[in-house]
């Protein structure tokens, strides 16, 4: 069956296998070469392949400890279930990305940042311990003391090392479902980089910036930090969507005219150079959440997400060089016009998982219509980004090369090795990891 990821670019034909409990696990894993699969919100074909194994199935709650805070769960449980039932105990994750629709082995998997990277590091850098489904058929316990070359390889391995089958992550108490939000109108870019040095010690932080913006404004944004509120407020408000989106917009929607206008009204909509007021959580962590199929109005073609990081210290030269390439590419063609979709971010110091994406420095996601032009201009700013440095999130990618790859992930050897050690290799396998050559 045609199966994609979140961007729904590319588009594979494979056989999809359901999971239920660890038995159905390891049966499909005997029956041959597969790639663990969760709610297919990574970006592009990381969960892709020939054989997916689809473990949303595995979807149960299986301990908590109110002291330590530590909930173990099956892989296949989302973030919003485990918000459903422990929120209102006061217990938050620690750490999110922009949707709460992930499994748990996805997040793991993708070793996931959030709005917090700055402060408290990746998702998996709260996972204690961890379920794995080896090549052997073997069910193993890989925490940082059991196997820990294989939990490192697996927290951030897309998937590539084994199936995760359940975790144990340390939750975050938290006292409201509130939170309380500053947002700083930057008029260009190296305002918006001082608003994030400036507002450092915030526990979240965020920037929307207008990518079509050039000349005095290139850069522009709206800075977004964010601190747990303390109002004792837990209750959780309807789950309902707002809207959803019922059908693909025509791509030629996507153009530097409309673009253009949505960013000029979404960057005025803040009046006054620093708002400061009390939001929930959803639209604060998870804005586009509330927009069922929102991915539909990027166009019937899909899309490319490119998120790249990029170390400090010349940092501030190479962004403001791949934003003012971005800028032009959208006044020569639609086709290479960023849609508003763009985030930027500071990350803190990488964690030990040999995969892992984030570096000390900026993180910018921005997504491009799936066009033959995109993907030119990705290269192009592929070239840009490691000459800085800086990497691309395997999560997020639908087009790099090996080069790339090997040339930005030095412990890539060791992921390798790791992989043979275990007898991942050729036993789990996906589009991503075939055209990047990992399998």
């Amino acid at each position: 069956m045609n199966t994609w990821g979140w961007g729904r670019f590319p588009v594979v034909d494979g056989e999809v296998v359901t999971a239920r409990d660890a038995a159905d696990a390891a049966a499909a894993l005997a029956a041959g070469p597969l790639i663990p699969r969760g709610l297919g919100r990574s970006y592009g074909d990381s969960s892709l392949g020939e054989r997916m194994l689809d473990l949303t199935g595995l979807d149960s709650l299986l301990a908590f400890d109110e002291v330590s805070g530590e909930l173990s769960v099956e892989a296949g449980v989302s973030l919003s279930e485990i918000i459903r039932v422990m929120l209102p105990r006061g217990w938050f994750l620690p750490v999110t990305p922009g949707t709460r629709f992930v499994t748990v082995g996805g997040a793991i998997a993708s070793d996931v940042h959030g709005k917090n990277h700055h402060q408290d590091g990746t998702f998996t850098d709260h996972v204690t311990s961890l379920r794995l489904l080896v090549g052997s058929g073997e069910v193993l316990t890989v925490s940082r003391s059991q196997h820990p070359d294989l939990f490192h390889a697996t927290c951030g391995g897309m998937g590539l090392t084994g199936v995760i089958l359940a975790a144990t992550v340390r939750l975050l108490p938290v006292a409201s479902r509130n939170v309380e939000e500053t947002v700083v109108k930057a008029p260009d870019l190296a305002a918006a980089l001082a608003a994030f040095a400036e507002r450092g010690d915030a526990t979240y932080s965020v920037g929307w910036i207008d990518l079509v913006a050039s000349g005095a404004t290139l850069g522009r944004s709206l800075v977004m930090t964010g601190e747990h509120a303390t109002d004792g407020d837990l209750r959780l408000a309807s789950d309902a969507t707002l809207a959803t989106v019922p059908f693909s917009t025509p791509s030629r929607l996507v153009n530097r005219f409309t673009v253009s206008a949505f960013n000029k009204l979404y960057y005025a909509r803040v009046r006054q150079p620093v708002l400061q007021h009390t939001v929930g959580f959803e639209p604060f962590f998870y804005p586009l959440d509330r927009i069922g199929e929102w991915n539909r109005l990027l166009g019937s073609r899909g899309f490319l997400q490119y998120q790249f990081a990029i170390p400090f210290g010349d940092g501030p030269a190479a962004l403001r060089e791949v934003i003012e390439r971005i800028a032009a590419a959208s006044q020569r063609s639609s086709a290479l016009v960023a849609t508003p979709i763009a985030v930027l971010k500071i990350f803190g110091e990488s964690n030990d998982n040999l995969l892992s994406f984030p570096m000390a420095g900026y993180t910018l996601a921005l997504d491009f219509a799936a066009t033959p032009a995109a993907l030119r201009f990705c290269d192009e700013l592929d070239r840009l980004v490691l000459a800085a440095g800086g990497r691309l999130y395997l999560t997020k990618d639908s087009r790099m090369s090996p080069a790339m790859l090997a040339a930005s992930y030095p412990r890539l050897e060791e992921f390798e090795r790791v992989r043979e050690r275990y007898g991942a290799t050729g036993v789990f396998t996906s589009t991503q990891s075939k055209r990047l050559g990992l399998s």
